[in-house]
């Protein structure tokens, strides 16, 4: 971190940010939606799987919903891509299977990794915050394609610190790191995501991935975090 930097942390989105959005759509998503009928069913027994199929059946409004039909429920979430935190958790559950085994890499960006390692070494802080669990998240950069980078971040912030476009879930993260606004980034591909975390008076920058160039209001934009040039933030 250079002396006239303002940025003494930076939280980062995951999807279309550090990773591709087909890697979670065309790969994440599938092979949790192929396994997770059978997976509550047949780990119904195992505390912290109970503990999920209770918090479904309360957020479905269906109480005295079979296992079965806990299985549909889910199903049905993923298709609608609803943001719901059992749901992420067990998504998280089925991914570690395949991280573990080696069927599933997590997918980066060919700079981000390089990218986080340089801000570490500078001192900065760097956190995610994503809908996905934080499960999720530990598994997607600790099975990364650039191998374990889970000890570069302080904090893996997912949806139960709140809604990624409410900003109320970036003053908590401001209290979490015991900073100002003006000294934390936020990055992310989302609009109404940097819209909150900009009402919560923290830094923004957009990853337009896709080299849009428009559509990002009032939020800089970047192509890919070798653009990003903390000097320039204020």
């Amino acid at each position: 971190m250079t002396e006239s930097s303002p940025v003494k942390a930076i939280v980062t989105d995951i999807e279309g940010t550090t990773t591709s959005i087909s890697f979670v759509a065309d790969v994440l998503f599938p092979y949790a939606k192929a396994r997770i009928q059978d997976y509550v069913v047949d780990n119904a027994a195992v505390p912290t799987v109970a503990a999920e199929i209770s918090a479904v059946r309360a957020e479905a409004g269906e109480p005295d919903a079979s296992v079965e039909r806990v299985g549909e429920i889910l199903v049905n979430w993923i298709e609608q891509d609803l943001k719901i935190t059992p749901l992420k958790t067990l998504q998280g559950m089925i991914w570690r299977s395949g991280y573990e085994d080696g069927s599933l890499k997590g997918h980066l960006y060919p700079e981000v990794a390089t990218k986080l390692k340089g801000w570490k070494q500078q001192g900065i802080q760097l956190s995610i915050y994503s809908s996905g669990s934080e499960a999720a998240q530990k598994l997607l950069f600790g099975y990364s394609e650039a191998g374990d980078l889970t000890p570069l971040f302080d904090h893996f912030f997912d949806t139960r610190i709140g809604g990624k476009r409410e900003s109320a879930s970036y003053e908590q993260i401001k209290q979490t790191l015991g900073l100002p606004g003006h000294e934390i980034l936020f990055l992310s591909d989302v609009v109404a995501e940097l819209d909150a975390a900009a009402e919560a008076g923290v830094l923004t920058l957009a990853l337009d991935r896709e080299c849009i160039g428009e559509g990002f209001g009032a939020h800089p934009h970047v192509t890919d975090f070798n653009q990003i040039d903390l000097a320039a933030l204020r």
